[in-house]
């Protein structure tokens, strides 16, 4: 489907810093809304670094995998529950007031679980922290979308993508910063309490949405925050006309603009075509993998062959400031590239990434250190893992992969202290007085993964499928979902996407250590490669271009769409579409 931008021809994101100079106000609703995407990415980043360290507080948490899986992804079932009452709720009380009862939910989320006397009350302020990022995870973007001028509206919206990375950003610099404090973990859950008040106490001096406004009959106001947005009578004329079109087509289509049958609208072809592309990207999204790095990146580098928690941190950290900075990227090209042309880019890079993954964790567990019975024998006989003792004189081959995986009970590999750290090791039983023993050596001490000569390249893996998302697939979707709707069903729909999204996020979030711990990290992250490769046909075949339109205009191309499975179609002399 082709997309015009109506004459719009120059960057975006030149465009967005002139008129944000010149007119600050628009910048002011932006940032403040955006601390929601802030929230979000602090909240669903800083439990991979925490979870570190829940894990050496409460036995229970280090020895089940399901517990783990639960502490991070009750947040995401809270979400899930967030974005469908927060459909209903920006519809029915507005934008902003939706922001504000998010930011209460963050900061009761944040003294619970900075309170935390077990995984009970930690998994109980996930789920409050959980509903609040639900909220904003469809409110900020929308709030954005609809305060904002058309031409530069997919640079603004980018900058909550951009507040989401920074702020997984800044939760792994925060967890850096916190790992030698008394309470680690308890700090680095309790300091998101902080922007929740921020927002909170900005929005309470912000317009609500001008649309929700008009929509709900409150003319005037509306207008007048209009004037506020835009410098020229004859682009506040504009808007209040598309406006007044909107609500007038709505009033002949159901004749009350108060209750909306999610089974009417899917009958219907205009929103049906935009659910099924909105949808589709929120759920490719996560099953690309995107969140197995966001809530277990310190796990992930650790099955890399990283043994301690702070070089895993420091690590995670890199993959972190890639995807802020790719969000940064996304603000550039959103407007000037277009939406579909950057989703394509982005899902090919990370189709590469992820076969480049698969392909290091499968020679990371295939060749991994020996278990040497000198080496094994060198600590106290008590200490030997009791699966080793009992099979390696039967001449069965041990090496690093094997000895983690020991059924009877847990066991760790303690590196060669011989100088290189791919000698054989030693098989040991799992616990505080093993690991102190193995580290009072000077050796490296292995639960979640093998020493590997591969380590690098792994991070080289990740770094790459970050950067590649980032731009495209990290933003892209929140983008078209805060545009593509009509105005009289936008709460509705953009509430089932995003539910949708975090349906999809519970699912990977509660199954990914499960998987690894299976099948191994090598098939895991190829299954999501076979995932990216589904994504990318549904981005050829499913989602319209939406670059520099007008979001009551965007309804109107939905009802003429047809199927285009061409791509790159060449630009045609003096022609304003975009050739997309």
């Amino acid at each position: 489907m082709e997309g015009g931008a109506h004459g719009f021809d120059g960057s975006a994101f030149r465009e967005c810093f002139s008129l944000s100079w010149r007119n600050p106000y628009i910048l002011r609703l932006a940032f403040s809304a955006g601390i929601g995407g802030l929230l979000f990415g602090y909240d669903t980043g800083v439990i991979s670094g925490a979870l570190l360290y829940i894990r050496d507080d409460f036995r229970s948490v280090d020895k089940n995998t399901w517990l783990q899986e639960m502490i991070v992804s009750m947040a995401v079932a809270g979400a899930i529950i967030g974005a469908a009452v927060g459909g209903w709720a920006n519809d029915r009380f507005g934008r902003r007031t939706s922001i504000l009862v998010a930011d209460l939910l963050f900061f009761a989320g944040a003294v619970v679980m900075a309170s935390a006397t077990g995984p009970v009350q930690l998994v109980v302020g996930r789920v409050f922290v959980g509903l609040g990022v639900g909220m904003a995870s469809m409110t900020a973007p929308l709030y954005i979308s609809e305060a904002s001028p058309a031409r530069i509206r997919g640079a603004l919206v980018s900058t909550n993508g951009f507040l989401i990375t920074g702020g997984q950003f800044l939760s792994y610099l925060i967890n850096l910063a916190f790992t030698k404090a008394p309470g680690t973990w308890r700090w680095m859950l309790g300091v998101a309490g902080l922007p929740a008040v921020v927002q909170f106490v900005l929005m309470l001096f912000l317009p609500e949405s001008p649309r929700w406004l008009y929509r709900k009959g409150r003319v005037e106001e509306a207008e007048a925050i209009l004037r506020k947005i835009y410098t020229a009578e004859e682009e506040v004329e504009r808007e209040m006309q598309e406006l007044k079109e909107s609500v007038e087509a709505e009033a002949r289509e159901r004749g009350s603009s108060e209750k909306v049958s999610l089974t009417a609208l899917v009958k219907t072809a205009t929103v049906r075509r935009a659910l099924v592309a909105g949808v589709g990207l929120q759920v490719f999204q996560q099953l690309v993998g995107i969140n197995t790095v966001m809530y277990y990146s310190p796990s992930i580098v650790q099955l890399a062959g990283f043994a301690s928690n702070q070089t895993a941190l420091a690590l995670s950290l890199v993959t972190s400031g890639l995807n802020a900075l790719g969000s940064i990227v996304s603000i550039y090209f959103i407007d000037r590239t277009g939406r579909r042309k950057l989703l394509v880019i982005s899902l090919v890079g990370v189709i590469a990434s992820l076969a480049l993954l698969s392909a290091v964790f499968h020679e990371t567990t295939s060749h991994s250190p020996a278990v040497g019975s000198a080496e094994t024998g060198h600590f106290d006989g008590s200490l030997t893992c009791p699966d080793y003792r009992t099979t390696s004189s039967s001449g069965w081959e041990w090496d690093c992969t094997r000895c983690l995986k020991a059924s009877s009970t847990e066991c760790g590999f303690c590196a060669s202290g011989a100088g290189s750290k791919l000698l054989p090791g030693a098989c040991l039983l799992s616990n505080a007085t093993v690991r102190d023993a193995c580290h009072g050596e000077g050796r490296l001490w292995y639960t979640r993964g093998c020493p590997s000569r591969y380590g690098w390249l792994a991070m080289v893996g990740l770094a790459l499928y970050i950067s590649f998302f980032s731009p495209g697939m990290g933003t892209v979707p929140w983008i078209v979902n805060s545009e593509i709707y009509p105005l009289r069903h936008r709460g509705v729909c953009g509430g089932v996407a995003a539910t949708a999204n975090w349906v999809s996020n519970l699912v990977v979030a509660q199954s990914f250590l499960s998987l690894t711990e299976a099948i191994g990290p090598a098939w895991t992250f190829l299954i999501f490669g076979v995932l990216s490769v589904a994504a990318l046909a549904f981005v050829l075949v499913c989602v319209p271009e939406t670059k520099g339109l007008p979001i009551e205009e965007v309804e109107k191309m939905l009802e003429k769409r047809e199927l285009r499975l061409k791509f790159w179609a060449p630009r045609g002399r003096g022609s304003k579409n975009d050739g997309v």
